[in-house]
């Protein structure tokens, strides 16, 4: 479509960087905007060390569904790795490759979205080995429908989720379905997913407030992430909207990287396998463009804060 939201970089190089290395300050505030904007920014080649010795040893092992969560997840901040059974060798080796890839991808993003450096909360890191096409999972968890991130355990608070991606796959591209105008979407179905109940409901706010600040978990939500958290089953669960809406569809070569705000770029992947994907949680104090933030999108649609 002539309206893609797909940005391709093609002069950031791994190693040199820029090229030209030329108001890199200014350039990379541009991209974060685009990025806030519902732009994804889409690297045809690797833009950070990636070993091949690494991605042959991802794609050698014979994954089943049996032994694994929905993905393989690693922690950079415990350097813990979840999700998988496998024998001890493969484990330290797979745990390995992540802790170095989420190295990779946080010391390539400092340098590129140069105004977020030092300002994020680094999350979780996965590997996602398993085709997405016909994949058996739960309504709620399938990636194929389209879909705004927010995650139950861990509340923004009306930060952003910056998700950064890579396709393994040697021969296939990962495909997607993207709609980049989270504000239009909202307009469309805020409403109907709830959106006025979840402004209005001040105790409850005020009770998830008091039991984040004594640490029960799931606690400490705002009304705008709760109402994330129902938008994103809402959207998901609309046959009418996944059926009819128009969205553009996107392919991402095998070794590409591309990074998307997921909680404002509603999106669905389609077909793919074996991918790797680093996390950042953007604080609203770092966004370049924070009037494009969702939290300030909804809240100008409830007409009333959502987030304290």
């Amino acid at each position: 479509m002539a309206d893609s939201p797909l940005v391709t970089i093609e002069d950031y190089k791994y190693p040199l960087g820029w090229h030209p290395p030329e108001r890199p300050e200014a350039r990379a505030r541009a991209y974060c905007d685009r990025l806030e904007r519902g732009q994804i920014l889409f690297f045809p080649e690797l833009p950070f060390d990636l070993p091949a010795a690494d991605r042959q040893f991802l794609l050698a092992q014979h994954w089943s569904e049996l032994r694994l969560h929905k993905n393989v997840s690693y922690r950079p901040s415990e350097d813990v790795l979840r999700g998988t059974w496998a024998d001890e060798g493969t484990t330290e080796r797979l745990h390995a490759i992540l802790r170095n890839y989420a190295k990779q991808v946080l010391d390539f993003t400092a340098k590129f979205l140069i105004p977020y450096a030092g300002k994020w909360i680094v999350d979780f890191a996965s590997f996602r080995p398993f085709e997405e096409e016909q994949r058996d999972l739960p309504l709620h968890k399938r990636n194929d429908l389209l879909h705004v991130d927010a995650f139950p355990s861990r509340p923004t608070h009306g930060g952003r989720i910056l998700r950064i991606f890579t396709n393994l796959n040697p021969a296939k591209p990962r495909v997607w379905n993207a709609i980049g105008d989270f504000e239009s979407l909202a307009k469309d179905h805020a409403e109907a997913a709830g959106l006025s109940r979840f402004a209005e409901n001040s105790m409850s706010h005020k009770l998830q407030d008091w039991g984040g600040k004594l640490g029960l978990r799931g606690m400490g939500r705002t009304p705008y992430d709760m109402f994330m958290l129902r938008f994103h089953d809402y959207l998901k669960e609309n046959e009418r909207f996944q059926a009819s809406c128009k969205a553009d569809h996107v392919e991402f070569p095998p070794l590409s990287t591309w990074m998307v705000y997921t909680d404002g770029v509603a999106h669905a992947a389609l077909s793919g396998q074996y991918a790797l994907e680093q996390t950042l949680l953007i604080p609203p104090k770092a966004l370049v463009s924070p009037q494009a933030a969702p939290y300030r999108i909804l809240e100008k649609l409830a007409g009333q804060p959502l987030v304290s």
